[in-house]
């Protein structure tokens, strides 16, 4: 009993919480029970079928055999903080198959760890860098977009230990529902709100996904091409990446499709792949789009004709509109041809599930992981030295390289092995033979900075109505 009345000073790691009667520490662990230290989460163990033991009681007859039979300490619940100047508290001896074995358990923080979430969407969850919410507290940021997923970042020790008590209470709450797969609730600044769930569609703003993009705009112009050929004029796959018009595009090339003198906003980058068409949002494929006229910049009178066939469709088939051109040139909604509606299906059957994923991340000397998280480490331990393209002159291996090296791989005559297990040093390349081109100085401002369109409407404004959003 520590000086503090009615308290018990903790002493199972360096912290050593003083703990008031009918409460835990702050590792929410050890727990005072009517004035004494009692263990709140019993070390688990488990037997091969696979079904929970019970852990030995002071009632029972216990010899201090923790795996006689068939029986193996999971670790959950056996430890106090790692590292520590104490040693671990389960330090298990056994036989397996003749061999002797030793078991050294201890349990993990999470002050070395973080979570990388990946959410399934087209949809926009918020700026990089934002910051993520979660019961009012900071616990991570958004990191960045990749093909058709999104991905946030959270827990790590700023969160966890370099904050407020209670957003550190918040992040630890918050990645052990991640890591259980139960579902929580967050909030991105400027954003979204989410509702993630390992193995679950994830839910934005109240909407639950339902698919991941079949691809990008070009790549589902490139897909579905030739299901469209008769049966339209024009296609426009709308996409926040690269949004796609088929008959400038090479599908359409290769298809012999007349041009339909359609011209959409945007970057142009290559014939029928166009970037930045709007701003990001949860509309049409990413986008801001609800109505997709509004990325028509014009449509020339010399190319396109009364009645030409218009289709607009997202990337994953959850929006769609079908258009006739008047006599004036003016797109008119009318209802989608069977023939057409089959294919705009056809994208959505083709989209994987949208799930939300976690990956934990650990720290280094994590006791959740083999080690520390540097891959380097991995393959030191493994003798593996890894070739970089400093060791290859253009892209080749030198003449004399295995008599340096006892190369491990071979990528075939006339490539670089790239992995070999010599424990020395590797020999560098020669000179190459073409010097390097220098950089460019004072390159141009980065695309995208700033407000990416100020479009106006001059489709837009003579048509109305039109557009479908299946959800």
């Amino acid at each position: 009993m520590s000086a503090q009345a009615g308290k018990i000073e903790c002493n199972a790691c360096p912290v050593l919480c003083q703990i008031t009667e009918g409460r835990a520490g702050a590792c929410d662990r050890y727990a005072n029970v009517e004035g004494r230290l009692v263990r709140v989460d019993p070390v688990v163990l488990m037997s091969r079928e696979p079904e929970k033991v019970p852990f030995a009681t002071r009632e029972d007859d216990w010899d201090g055999d923790l795996v006689g039979g068939d029986v193996f300490v999971t670790g959950v619940g056996a430890g106090t903080t790692y590292p520590d100047y104490k040693p671990a508290p389960f330090i298990v001896s056994s036989r397996q198959d003749g061999v002797d074995m030793v078991t050294v358990v201890t349990e993990g923080i999470f002050s070395y760890c973080s979570f990388r979430i990946k959410i399934d969407t087209d949809r926009y969850l918020g700026p990089e860098c934002a910051t993520v919410r979660h019961r009012g507290e900071a616990v991570g940021h958004v990191t960045t977009i990749e093909y058709g997923s999104q991905f946030l970042s959270l827990g790590g020790v700023h969160h966890l230990t370099g904050g407020s008590k209670k957003e550190g209470r918040a992040t630890c709450d918050l990645m052990m529902a991640l890591g259980n797969k139960e579902a929580v609730a967050l909030e991105v600044e400027g954003g979204a709100k989410l509702v993630v769930q390992a193995g679950r569609p994830p839910i934005v703003d109240g909407v639950e996904e339902r698919r991941m993009r079949v691809g990008c705009g070009s790549a589902t112009i490139g897909i579905f091409a030739k299901q469209w050929l008769g049966h339209v004029d024009e296609v426009v796959v709308v996409d926040d990446h690269i949004t796609g018009v088929l008959t400038e595009h090479q599908a359409g090339k290769c298809l012999d499709m007349p041009p339909s003198g359609l011209r959409v906003r945007g970057r142009k980058s290559t014939p029928g792949r166009y970037f930045q068409v709007a701003n990001p949002g949860t509309g049409w494929g990413g986008t801001d789009v609800t109505d997709p006229l509004t990325i028509v910049e014009s449509l020339d009178p010399k190319v396109s004709r009364p009645g030409m066939r218009l289709l607009f469709v997202s990337t994953t088939g959850d929006h769609f509109a079908w258009y006739l051109l008047d006599d004036a040139l003016v797109p008119r909604p009318e209802p989608m041809p069977p023939e057409v509606m089959k294919v705009v299906e056809r994208i959505g059957e083709n989209c994987e599930p949208s799930v939300a994923r976690r990956h934990r991340e650990p720290g280094a000397a994590d006791p959740l992981d083999q080690g520390p998280a540097d891959a380097r480490h991995s393959r030191w331990r493994a003798g593996l030295r890894v070739a970089g393209r400093r060791h290859h002159g253009d892209g080749r291996r030198r003449a004399d390289a295995r008599a340096q090296l006892r190369l491990g791989a071979d990528a075939g005559d006339r490539r670089a092995d790239r992995v070999h297990d010599a424990r020395r040093r590797l020999r560098a390349a020669g000179r190459p033979r073409r010097s390097r081109r220098a950089g460019r100085r004072g390159g141009r401002a980065r695309a995208g900075e700033g407000t990416r369109v100020g479009r106006g409407q001059p489709v837009a404004d003579r048509a109305r109505g039109g557009a479908v959003t299946r959800r």
